[in-house]
């Protein structure tokens, strides 16, 4: 399918790897070229080299921690006007309720609320004058399925989930789409890194520890990167102007609800 996107130009944060990587990599096939950011420079330069030799589209890199507001500042300068934005950061660090303080609070929600908010309230105003833009923020299921230990991510993203669920109406007139992305496991870094822990927690292998959670999963499997980063591109594509402040779960079926 043609997603009519060719020569449009995005902004995709934490691009470096895993979702945030599949999410640029599936837009630079459709001919989009591309401002990617993530922390690690090296890691970053590599994705783009990749990018640019499979798809031939441009591809800027600007490196830094997108939630802080200084290197934040020189990834808007490096962008420019951008048609579609997409926007993904790391979750905080799991725990108790009784553990986190307000600081702990404040820094998961300028990551995973106020970082994205901010993103926006840059974006919407060029896509707005051009009537037409995308918007997708790379969320969790953990919105709708709230995941006790995760208390820091399901507080700020909840709040995301409503910033956007009144903006995506507000600029819906204008041409303008926002829509968040609800992953499940996937087969990144991060489900690398949940399957260790419960190796070293269980005394089991790897692969066993994997076997697990996936059974969990009616799909029996983790998702990748690459079928994220199609439904991501999807989103953004000419195709999707009738999809409006939806919150879309990639999950493998794993969230057991009817609505």
């Amino acid at each position: 399918m043609d997603l009519g996107i060719r020569g449009k130009r995005a902004l995709v944060t934490a691009a470096s790897k895993g979702l945030g990587r599949g999410c640029a990599e599936a837009l630079a096939a459709a001919g989009v070229d591309l401002v990617i950011n993530a922390r690690g420079t090296e890691a970053l330069e590599a994705t783009a080299a990749a990018i640019r030799a499979a798809h031939g589209v441009t591809v800027t890199t600007v490196a830094g921690d997108i939630t802080d507001v200084g290197a934040r500042a020189a990834v808007l300068a490096a962008a420019g006007a951008v048609d579609i934005l997409v926007t993904n950061a790391g979750g905080p660090p799991p725990g108790m309720w009784s553990d986190w303080s307000r600081e702990d609070f404040l820094r998961a929600l300028d990551a995973n609320m106020l970082t994205p908010i901010a993103l926006m309230q840059w974006a919407l105003p060029g896509m707005i004058a051009k009537r037409w833009g995308r918007v997708v923020n790379i969320t969790s299921q953990s919105v709708k399925a709230p995941i006790p230990q995760l208390g820091l991510s399901n507080a700020a993203r909840a709040g995301l989930t409503g910033f956007v669920a009144g903006t995506a109406r507000q600029v819906a007139p204008e041409g303008v789409t926002i829509n968040n992305l609800l992953p499940g496991i996937h087969a990144t870094d991060r489900a690398v890194s949940l399957d260790a822990g419960v190796s070293k927690a269980k005394g089991i292998s790897m692969e066993a520890a994997a076997a697990e959670r996936m059974a969990t999963i009616p799909a029996r499997r983790y998702g990748t990167a690459a079928e994220f980063g199609a439904t991501c591109a999807f989103l953004c594509s000419q195709h999707a102007g009738f999809i409006v402040g939806q919150n879309i779960l990639l999950d493998g079926g794993a969230m057991n609800a009817t609505l």
